[in-house]
């Protein structure tokens, strides 16, 4: 008999997303922001941009956008790879949490590397230095992440369960993400001490610590086999990848997903040049948006777990890309105007976002394990780790389309005073842009069919049990 699944360690085990979600927060919100853009006094935007190439490369093509492309090339193989070997292994420890135990301290000291090491005196060199060490990034976020959410089925064996845990999970998520958004306060902190560049160099070391332990936590707590009854799977990596696909409800939550991710990594990517550029709000006040964001969200999350079940998950999805959708319309159309000390757009560009992240937060990977959970009742295979590579897979590559549109749309240009900047009409076409990606979202999740899925669930179980 295994033991039962509690809150208890449902919560221990949300742990470990706070830190790989605060690693990629710090990434996805700083990554561009301190290495382009316009360099002003005062401001952390662009602080690292002398170190780098910034022109376009290939056509209009920049550095960071050539680094995603590459990127997702790579983790079109490695991410399957990962999944397969997860799902095959069979070590003492279990088939996901070795994998965990392995790779939380190399990758957060690769995130730390990121911001510390691409400081030659060559261009070059540092290009090279920074496309090196990205890839590693994803590497390391791929071993720790894939088995880490194939546990949200294994772990969530149940309807309420897998709720819960999709909502536990989404609370450290924004957790960790908001936690990231405090870099440059923490910096300045720092800065009297150790100077302006080497604060945020700080900063970024110290919440990268805080998430390596964050994310050992459930990896040296949890007893993966005291709890879950695993076996290692058979199929080959390519051929188990295949099959997920050919998996029709799957694919029609993956085109919906491709396209959230692209659009949310717009909104992380941009959210401080949105708001500092458009919105006229400083640097070190963002903070204050993200925690009134964060606030909101949270404070829904009942709503949506309680929600989910009586009107079902599709429905509530559905909502959370037009409110999304909503948020980027809002930032698109913002202006300088300040109301005190700031901005009302960006008061109700952050009240509103609460809405989807929470949705779109919590159900999402649900939805996977219903999946997941659906083809190891047909099959005798639990392919979860597959499954939820798949779904990393579409992760990855919205956030790479996100990138490169991000990064080509935003390239400086020429002004008139003959300095070469980022001007408000291109950050408004990012936003322009994400707006129409949240619809497209909406649109394509109406194909999803959650009832079918979830009555031949049940009929599948009562069938083993009689």
């Amino acid at each position: 008999m295994k033991k039962k699944i509690t809150n208890k360690i449902l919560w221990i085990f949300a742990v470990g997303q706070f830190g790989w979600s605060l690693l990629s927060g710090i990434i996805s919100t700083w990554l561009v922001h301190l290495y382009t853009g316009n360099t002003e006094a005062g401001s952390t935007n662009g602080i690292f941009s002398n170190l780098i190439t910034q022109h376009p490369l290939i056509a209009s093509i920049t550095l960071f956008g050539i680094i995603t492309a590459v990127g997702r090339i790579f983790d079109a193989v490695t991410d399957p790879l990962i999944a397969s070997w997860s799902d095959r292994s069979n070590y003492k420890g279990g088939r996901r949490i070795p994998f965990m135990k392995a790779v939380a301290i190399p990758f957060a000291l690769c995130t730390v590397g990121v911001f510390v090491l691409p400081s030659t005196s060559s261009t070059t060199a540092n290009n090279i230095i920074i496309f090196t060490l990205l890839m590693l990034f994803y590497l390391f976020m791929t071993i720790y992440c894939t088995p880490y959410n194939a546990l949200i089925a294994e772990l969530g064996d149940t309807q309420k369960n897998r709720i819960n845990v999709s909502t536990y999970i989404s609370f450290t998520y924004i957790a960790g993400f908001s936690i990231a958004t405090f870099m440059p306060n923490l910096a300045g902190m720092l800065e009297n001490a150790v100077g302006k560049e080497n604060s945020i160099r700080l900063a970024i070391g110290i919440l990268s610590a805080v998430a390596a332990i964050a994310m050992l936590i459930p990896a040296f707590v949890i007893k993966e086999r005291e709890y879950i009854d695993s076996k290692p799977v058979k199929t080959p990596a390519f051929r188990s990848l295949l099959a997920t696909f050919k998996d029709a409800q799957f694919r029609r939550f993956v085109y919906s997903d491709v396209i959230y991710f692209l659009a949310v990594t717009l909104f992380q990517t941009g959210l401080a040049d949105f708001e500092t550029n458009l919105m006229g709000i400083d640097s070190d006040k963002t903070f204050l948006l993200t925690v009134l964001m964060t606030v909101i969200s949270l404070s829904l999350y009942p709503v949506v777990n309680r929600l989910a079940p009586k009107l079902g998950k599709k429905n509530i999805i559905i909502t959370g890309f037009f409110a999304y959708a909503g948020v980027f319309l809002i930032t698109a159309l913002s202006t300088s105007a300040m109301v005190g000390t700031v901005h009302i757009f960006g008061i109700i560009v952050a009240v509103l976002a609460g809405i989807p992240m929470a949705i779109l937060g919590i159900l999402p990977q649900a939805c996977v394990a219903d999946v997941s959970e659906l083809n190891t009742l047909k099959t005798g295979e639990d392919r979860s780790g597959m499954f939820f590579a798949a779904r990393t897979f579409a992760m990855k590559l919205g956030q790479a389309l996100s990138m490169l549109i991000y990064t080509s749309v935003t390239a400086k240009k020429l002004a008139e005073s003959g300095e070469e900047v980022v001007t408000s009409g291109q950050y408004r076409t990012v936003a322009f842009i994400a707006t129409a990606a949240c619809l497209t979202g909406a649109f394509l999740f109406f194909l999803y069919k959650e009832k079918n899925i979830l009555s031949t669930i049940t009929e599948l179980k009562e069938q083993k049990e009689q």
